[in-house]
């Protein structure tokens, strides 16, 4: 077998989601993913830290990818503005990566109680790292905490919405839509 076998990540992560939805996330091992994907667990480890990296890979730079679009956003923006421009920039770039495995994906993640933890854990560094980069802008703390929460909600919203129906908007048509479904049910209050 080749050291470096070509399209191998593809192979070990379309293996593990087929059996994720086949038998469930708890009851699949990484032997079974590599045995599915016609690889070894040395090339297994050389892409994925464990099975749950194979769903998650990646999202560790989502953070610091949201703070930075957010820092880097029009000064003449305000800060609900500028948020809303950071989703939709990372969130259109996420989207492409993502699109082919993303409804198997969030299936999966749905069907687990350790994969939710997970990415909670995820979001909760998410609105932490919004929260900085809002403050950095000037946003009182109080601002930028509230700002960072619903940046998160917007961003799971909207990324849902997404993934139910790819093809009807883009990612940040999206954001844009969920931010006026929120803004809309404020004004009635």
């Amino acid at each position: 077998m080749a050291r470096w076998e070509q399209g191998a990540e593809d192979r070990l992560r379309e293996a593990a989601l087929a059996l994720f939805l086949e038998h469930g996330y708890e009851n699949v091992t990484v032997a079974q993913i590599t045995e599915r994907a016609g690889l070894t667990r040395r090339t297994f480890s050389r892409y994925f830290a464990d099975k749950r990296d194979v769903l998650f890979a990646g999202s560790d730079q989502l953070p610091a990818a949201l703070a930075d679009a957010l820092r880097k956003a029009d000064a003449q923006l305000t800060p609900f503005e500028a948020l809303l421009s950071a989703l939709e920039q990372v969130g259109d770039m996420l989207a492409t990566r993502v699109a082919p495995h993303a409804a198997q994906r969030q299936a999966i993640v749905e069907g687990s109680t350790e994969l939710q933890e997970r990415g909670r854990t995820k979001f909760a560094a998410v609105s932490d790292a919004l929260d900085a980069a809002l403050r950095q802008r000037g946003a009182t703390e109080s601002e930028a905490n509230l700002l960072a929460s619903v940046g998160v909600a917007i961003f799971r919203t909207a990324f849902g919405r997404w993934v139910a129906e790819p093809d009807a908007a883009t990612y940040s048509e999206r954001v844009r839509e969920t931010a006026d479904e929120l803004t809309h049910a404020l004004d009635r209050r």
